[in-house]
């Protein structure tokens, strides 16, 4: 009989995994999960440091959320959000709107972050549409963006070899402009002075303001690693939106449900877009639920337009069972006082990740809020020597970051996406032991890294 390996090369096609590191010998089963730890199908024990992927906010073997889920199947296994409603996804939405930002208020539910997305790029449509702005079709996003995989959302994302492939298929409504890497405030200066806030004006200028739909933008940056943008950079979209009449999007797939230590990242930077997306921590990912947070005002100009509805849909939208859940995980953030354990807790890892910056030299910068973070890693800091092309590219991907990884049993992620990196995002409820110890288990990848680096000369 094939064991679960076997069975999985054989017969299970994995997500942005390559194929020489699937076919390998050392492809791990994930088999249960308690807290901030998983077990492999082999009985060792992984501290999980990405939550799953940036979405198990409450941790594994949440027994109220499984609870959840099994008495919204006894009651209503399903029903469509298609002219209907049910009371799960009443609950959910009515608890979203009370903590979003502002008066965002309306919840449109989808099933994950890209069809968020997708749901943000077709409502901006159906929104100029019904204030009879034909022409406004176009996104301004930002390089190294990752806003999804499916073809509208990919059109956004900024990550040349996601996107290459489809070129083809995503001409025309996207343009990029600079994200906000090394984006700093100088003294005396303001943040409408910074190349990353002019080059957007610009961008919407150059493209003709009567053309564009929408700018998307992520509060701290995923692709190329956790970008916190300078005072005032949020400010500063609102004001561009506002002056060309275009919708700002504040992409929050993984900044929302506490990842920054608060319900939506926006907050965190005092921001009040005209849309946020979400996913992921919304159920702590027991179960797939994304969606879009709108302006009130906006949806009632588009049901009083001649488009009468805002054209979209999906099957699983507003699911009882995910909406169910979502109820439930929102209730335990906020009963368990969550989202201040990340604030309490934030300080103790920024420190020990820049403690580590400064015991290893392979470590080029820390970056990040809450528990969100990338390490970038370079040969020598202390020399200013930068990975060669080729130690890059036996680090990554799927290469000797991999295998360090996980012989330190951590579940962080080696990154390409610009630099190498490393990911770093441990569930909501981590607290300082759980901290302490993931410090540990990253230090001794870099121990290792530094080792295999100077064997190298």
């Amino acid at each position: 009989m094939l064991d679960d390996r076997e069975r999985a090369r054989r017969h299970l096609v994995p997500h942005f995994t390559r194929g020489d590191a699937w076919r390998s010998d050392d492809l791990v089963v994930i088999d249960r999960g308690e807290g901030c730890y998983v077990w492999d199908a082999d009985g060792n024990q992984y501290l999980d440091g990405l939550a799953g992927l940036f979405c198990t906010n409450l941790g594994h073997g949440r027994s109220d959320l499984t609870a959840a889920a099994a008495k919204q199947m006894d009651k209503l296994a399903f029903y469509s959000n298609w002219g209907f409603a049910h009371p799960a996804s009443i609950e959910a939405a009515s608890m979203i709107a009370a903590v979003a930002p502002g008066d965002l208020d309306r919840v449109f539910f989808v099933n994950s972050g890209s069809e968020a997305v997708e749901s943000a790029l077709k409502f901006a449509r159906c929104y100029h549409l019904a204030n009879g702005e034909e022409k406004r079709h176009k996104v301004i996003a930002r390089n190294w963006a990752y806003h999804g995989t499916s073809l509208g959302a990919l059109s956004l994302t900024g990550i040349p070899n996601l996107r290459d492939p489809f070129l083809p298929m995503l001409a025309g409504l996207v343009r990029h402009v600079p994200n906000t890497l090394g984006c700093l405030l100088e003294p005396g200066q303001t943040a409408a002075e910074l190349p990353c806030v002019t080059a957007i004006e610009e961008a919407i200028v150059a493209e003709g303001p009567e053309t564009v739909a929408m700018v998307i933008a992520e509060p701290v940056q995923n692709g190329r690693g956790a970008l916190v943008p300078p005072e005032g950079y949020w400010q500063e979209l609102r004001r561009i939106c506002d002056t060309h009449g275009v919708l700002l999007c504040a992409d929050e797939v993984i900044n929302s449900f506490g990842r920054l230590g608060h319900w939506f990242g926006s907050e965190r930077f005092g921001a009040v877009p005209d849309m946020i997306t979400f996913a992921k921590g919304v159920t702590s990912a027991y179960v797939p639920l994304g969606g879009l947070v709108v302006r009130g005002s906006l949806v009632e100009r588009v049901w009083d337009s001649s488009l009468a509805m805002y054209v979209h849909g999906s099957t699983f939208g507003g699911h009882p069972v995910a909406t169910a859940v979502a109820a439930a995980n929102m209730t335990a953030l906020r009963d368990e006082k969550v989202l201040a354990n990340v604030l309490h807790n934030e300080v103790r890892l920024a420190a020990g990740l820049r403690d580590l910056m400064s015991a290893h030299a392979c470590v080029k910068d820390v970056r990040g809020t809450g528990y969100f973070y990338a390490v970038e890693l370079m040969r020598n800091r202390d020399t200013g020597t930068d990975l060669t092309e080729a130690e890059f590219a036996s680090l990554l991907p799927g290469g000797v970051l991999d295998r360090l990884v996980k012989e330190a049993r951590v579940l962080v992620r080696p990154d390409s996406r610009g630099a190498a990196m490393l990911m770093i995002s441990p569930p909501l409820v981590a607290d300082a032991e759980v901290i302490d110890d993931l410090l540990s288990r990253v230090d001794q990848v870099f121990n290792r890294l530094s080792g295999w680096l100077k064997a190298l000369k």
